[in-house]
C-alpha cells in the first residue's frame, strides 16, 4: 500500500484536514477559479500564506461545481468572510479565444479539460454562495478579474459596457491590485467588529457621494456614449493607477462605487517575507489526483524576483493589477530560495524561469514612480524611447546570476521571462554585460522578446520599441550568440489586429521578419480586448483615449483572421522556399549564428 499524501502542510480543503488542525471553522474560505497551486506564483495561495502568517485559519476551494453544494458547503461557513477570485487568468480570456471560440484545455485545471472554470467566475461564485449561505459573512472578490472589471468597463463577450463587477456580484468589498494589506486590514476589521467601507486598495458601494474623492462619469453617462467613456477611461488611467492616487467615485443608478486610494506598496522586506512563507510549490494532494495540472511544469522550480512593470504597453493588464512601480526581492531572499529548492529531493538542477512580468526589470526604477508622482506628460519607456531618469538594473541582475550559478547543486539558470531588449540597448554600463552573460548561460534554445509588431504606426499606439530599435537588437544577439559559439535563437510574440492594424501592416512584418529578424515567428495571437486597458478603449471607442486621434480597429472575425494568417502564410512560404533550393544552392548559416529557416 502506498501511504497518504501529507496534506498537513498545504492549506486545508477537506473537513479531514481541518479536524486535523483542531479546527472546526475556518476563519476565511478562499474561492478559486483555478487549482490549487501552493505556490507564490498563484495569488489565492499568496493571499492564503499571508493571512495564515498572521494567525488566521484558512481553508481552500478550488474550482467548485455549480451543480451541486457538495463542494461549495464541504468546509461550512467562514467566520470572517468568503474570499472569491476568477484564478490567474480573467475568466473571459480564460475560456474564449479572441475570436469567441471556447478554449479545449486549461493549464490551471486538473486533466488540462477546460471544463470547470465558469463564464464570469467571480460572479458565478458569488452567486453559488449567496444560494447556500443566506446572509452569510461578507463576500470579499479580488484578483485580476475583479481588478480589471472595477470599474464600468468594456466587456468583449457581449460587446458592451458592462458596470463595475461589485454590482453584479452583489459581493461586500472588491480587493483591486495585489491585495496583501488590503485582505489583513478586512481580515483584523472584522475580527475586532469593525467597519471595512474605508480601507485602501479596495472598492465598495455607497448610498452617497464621498467628500474630497474625484468624480468619473456615471456608467449611465459612458453606457452608450463612447466619447464619454473614452474620457472616463483617460481620467481614470492617468490619474488612479499609482501610487499616492487620489480616491474616485462613479455614480450606477442611485448607488456610488467607492474606490479608495490605492493599498501602500510592500516594500522589499515584505516582499521577502511573503516569498518566505512555507510554499509546497506544488498543487493540494486533492487537485492532482484529479489528474495533471499543466502550469506546474512551468511553475514549479521557477523563482519570481520582482513585481511590477512600468512598461506600459497599451495591450497589458499588468500595470492595472501589479502596478508600475518594480519592487524587487532582496539578492538574499532569492539565493536562499534557489537553496532550499537545490536541497530537495529530486531536484534536477534547472531554474526553469528566473524573472517576472519583465525578467529584466529587476532592481530597475524611478523615483517619481516610488514616490506616487509619475510624468504625466511620457512613458517611461516605450515608441517615444527611454527615459533618462530610469534607473537600470543590469548591473544587480548580473551580480545575481554570477551568485546564482555558484550554488551547489545549481546547473542551469533559464530567464524564460519576456525581456526588454530596448532597456539593454539603453543601457550603456551595463546592458551589453547582461546580455552576453544571457547568451552565454541563461537562454534555453530560444530567447522570447515581444516586439509585437514592425509598423511603427501601430508600434506607436501599441506604445512598443520602434521596428528599427527591434532590428538593432536582433542584429546584436546575432553576433553576440555566434561570438559565445551558441546555438540558440531569438523567438518572439506578434499580436495581428490591434487597433490600427490592416492586413498591409501584417504584410509588412513578414518583410520585416525575412530581412531583420530573420526568422518568421511562430507565436502570433489576435488582439483580445480586456478590461481597462488603453488598447481596449481605443478598440470600443474609436479614437485613443489618452490622445483623442481616430484609431481604426478590425472588428469582423474574418478579417482577424486575415491578419494572423498572412504571418502563416509566410511561415509557409519560407519552408516551401528552402525545400525547393537546388542541392548546393542553400545559404550557409553562420557558425555560431541562431538565423534559422
Amino acid at each position: 500500500m502506498h501511504p497518504s499524501p501529507d496534506t498537513s502542510t498545504f492549506l486545508p480543503m477537506t473537513p479531514r484536514e481541518l479536524r486535523q488542525r483542531g479546527v472546526d471553522r475556518p476563519d476565511v474560505i478562499l474561492v478559486s477559479g483555478d487549482a490549487y497551486i501552493d505556490s507564490p506564483y498563484c495569488g489565492i495561495a499568496v493571499i492564503g500564506r499571508v493571512l495564515e502568517s498572521a494567525g488566521y485559519c484558512v481553508a481552500v476551494i478550488a474550482q467548485p461545481s455549480l451543480d451541486t453544494p457538495d463542494d461549495i458547503t464541504a468546509l461550512g461557513e467562514p467566520r470572517l468572510f468568503w474570499g472569491i477570485s476568477a484564478g490567474c487568468v480573467d475568466s473571459a480570456v480564460a475560456n474564449r479565444t479572441a475570436l469567441g471560440k471556447p478554449r479545449k484545455s486549461c493549464d490551471f485545471t486538473p486533466g488540462t479539460v477546460n471544463n470547470r472554470r465558469p463564464d464570469r467566475a467571480t460572479i458565478m461564485y458569488c452567486n453559488l454562495v449567496r444560494r447556500y449561505f443566506k446572509n452569510t459573512v461578507p463576500l470579499v472578490i479580488g484578483g485580476i478579474e475583479a481588478s480589471l472589471r472595477r470599474i464600468a468597463h468594456y466587456d468583449l463577450q457581449s460587446s458592451a459596457i458592462r458596470r463595475s463587477i461589485l454590482l453584479d456580484a452583489k459581493a461586500d468589498i472588491l480587493v483591486y491590485g495585489m491585495g496583501e494589506h488590503a485582505v489583513l486590514q478586512i481580515a483584523h476589521s472584522l475580527r475586532e467588529q469593525r467597519d471595512i467601507k474605508s480601507i485602501s486598495g479596495t472598492c465598495v458601494l455607497a448610498a452617497e457621494a464621498p467628500a474630497g474623492y474625484r468624480e468619473l462619469a456615471s456608467y449611465e453617462a459612458v453606457q452608450s456614449d463612447a466619447d464619454a467613456f473614452g474620457e472616463m477611461f483617460a481620467t481614470f488611467h492617468k490619474t488612479a493607477l499609482h501610487q499616492g492616487a487620489p480616491g474616485f467615485f462613479q455614480q450606477h443608478g442611485a448607488r456610488f462605487l467607492i474606490h479608495h486610494p490605492p493599498a501602500p506598496m510592500l516594500s522589499s522586506a515584505e516582499l521577502d517575507r511573503v516569498h518566505g512563507l512555507p510554499f509546497q510549490h506544488d498543487a493540494h494532494p486533492k487537485c492532482r489526483a484529479d489528474g495533471e495540472i499543466r502550469a506546474l511544469a512551468t511553475i514549479r522550480n521557477s523563482v519570481t524576483t520582482h513585481r511590477g512593470c512600468y512598461g506600459d504597453c497599451s495591450f497589458c493588464a499588468i500595470t492595472v493589477h501589479q502596478g508600475r512601480s518594480i519592487i524587487s526581492r532582496s539578492m538574499e531572499s532569492i539565493l536562499s530560495e534557489v537553496k532550499h529548492m537545490a536541497s530537495q529531493k529530486g531536484f534536477s538542477g534547472t531554474i526553469r524561469d528566473l524573472g517576472g512580468p519583465t525578467a529584466n526589470m529587476y532592481a530597475s526604477g524611478c523615483e517619481l514612480l516610488s514616490r506616487g508622482t509619475p510624468c504625466q506628460h511620457r512613458h517611461c519607456i516605450g515608441y517615444e524611447g527611454i527615459c533618462p531618469k530610469l534607473v537600470h538594473g543590469h548591473g544587480e541582475q548580473v551580480e545575481l546570476l554570477a551568485r546564482l550559478r555558484a550554488l551547489p547543486g545549481v546547473k542551469r539558470i533559464f530567464i524564460a521571462s519576456g525581456i526588454r531588449y530596448d532597456l539593454i540597448l539603453a543601457d550603456g554600463k551595463h546592458g551589453r554585460a547582461y546580455l552576453r552573460q544571457m547568451v552565454a548561460h541563461h537562454v534555453s534554445g530560444q530567447l522570447k522578446i515581444a516586439p509585437e509588431h514592425c509598423a511603427d504606426a501601430v508600434l506607436r499606439l501599441m506604445n512598443k520599441p520602434s521596428a528599427a530599435v527591434t532590428a538593432r537588437f536582433a542584429r546584436l544577439y546575432r553576433e553576440m550568440a555566434a561570438a559565445e559559439n551558441q546555438h540558440i535563437h531569438l523567438s518572439c510574440y506578434v499580436i495581428a489586429a490591434h487597433p490600427g492594424s490592416t492586413k498591409q501592416h501584417m504584410e509588412e512584418f513578414v518583410r520585416f521578419a525575412r530581412s531583420n529578424l530573420q526568422f518568421m515567428p511562430e507565436q502570433v495571437q489576435i488582439f483580445t480586448p480586456t478590461p481597462s486597458t488603453v488598447s481596449t478603449a481605443m478598440y470600443h471607442c474609436g479614437r485613443h483615449p489618452l490622445s483623442g486621434e481616430v484609431v481604426w480597429s478590425e472588428k469582423s472575425s474574418v478579417g482577424k483572421q486575415a491578419q494572423k494568417d498572412t504571418l502563416r502564410a509566410g511561415r509557409e512560404m519560407r519552408k516551401e522556399t528552402v525545400r525547393s533550393r537546388p542541392a548546393g544552392g542553400r545559404r550557409k548559416k553562420p557558425s555560431g549564428s541562431p538565423w534559422r529557416s
